[in-house]
């Protein structure tokens, strides 16, 4: 399972959630498994495409959601991270505690995200590629952009505080800035939930997935 996971963003969603119940297989989840080898067999030299760009500038994508399994109710942070155009790095997890607010697990996500992008940036200083001006992330959840926004700290943010100031410092010195962006145009949903076929291809394809040669 580990294995299938570095093939592609395409595998990420549904290895992660046979991963975790890899120690009560049922038969239900070893014909799902037997599904997604059919799928990597049917699928030769699917990868990403680096082109390119004539830039290195980095930008994201983050969301959360639940991922079908109704006896926890535990949000699935996601996020994606463009270098040029390049899909760069991806990660799906699932939250250790259950929250009551889908803004703060949003904002956990960005959290995450502000610390990759922020590796990435320095990495690239420091391989003389600097870069220009702020770095954007895409966020699908207004009430998330709302409170980075807010220098006020209320009783909405008390949980996640020290998220809260580590976006805030970031989108104050213009580091950082937050887009929305619909969900409909939202890369993340192919890591954080279960997507119909017309869906998941599309997505594939944004990301830079292609067939590297046609399967004979």
């Amino acid at each position: 399972m580990i294995y299938l996971t570095v093939t592609g963003p395409d595998l990420t969603f549904v290895v992660g959630i046979l991963g975790r119940l890899m120690h009560q297989l049922r038969k239900v989840h070893w014909t799902t498994a037997l599904r997604i080898l059919a799928y990597v067999k049917n699928s030769p030299r699917k990868a990403l495409l680096y082109k390119k760009y004539g830039h290195v500038c980095i930008y994201g994508y983050s969301d959360s959601g639940y991922d079908g399994d109704k006896r926890d109710r535990k949000f699935v942070i996601g996020y994606c991270i463009f270098v040029g155009e390049n899909l760069v790095t991806w990660r799906r997890k699932k939250q250790d505690v259950v929250s009551q607010s889908n803004a703060k697990v949003e904002y956990r996500a960005i959290a995450h995200i502000v610390c990759e992008i922020m590796w990435l940036k320095n990495l690239l200083t420091k391989l003389d590629f600097r870069q220009p001006g702020t770095l954007f992330m895409h966020c699908d959840n207004q009430s998330t952009i709302y409170i980075a926004q807010n220098h006020v700290l209320h009783e909405r943010t008390k949980h996640i505080e020290i998220d809260c100031h580590l976006v805030r410092d970031v989108w104050i010195k213009k580091v950082v800035s937050l887009l929305f962006i619909p969900s409909s145009k939202q890369f993340v949903d192919l890591l954080s939930k279960a997507a119909s076929l017309q869906v998941f291809s599309n997505i594939c394809s944004k990301l830079g997935m292609i067939y590297v040669y046609t399967p004979t």
